[in-house]
């Protein structure tokens, strides 16, 4: 169960690449955020940011309509 949820379902990069960078540094380290995106961009986009910040990716899931991306705060 992650410690945040981030709803970006409807939202179109580059925002959903932006709330995660806003949420991840309002959380603590070693907490995790759960997003929720519609948008196939986010393959790319997510964990290009996530390289970027030193965070990891523990999870990728890819559902019919939405990818779901668990994060952890480094």
């Amino acid at each position: 169960m992650a410690d945040k949820t981030l709803n970006a379902i409807g939202k179109k990069c580059p925002m959903p690449v932006l709330m995660t960078k806003k949420e991840l540094k309002n959380m603590s380290s070693g907490q995790t955020l759960e997003l929720v995106v519609d948008d196939k961009g986010a393959l790319k986009d997510v964990p290009a940011l996530i390289s970027k910040t030193g965070d990891s990716i523990l999870e990728t899931k890819e559902g019919e309509n939405q990818i779901t991306f668990m994060i952890k705060k480094a």
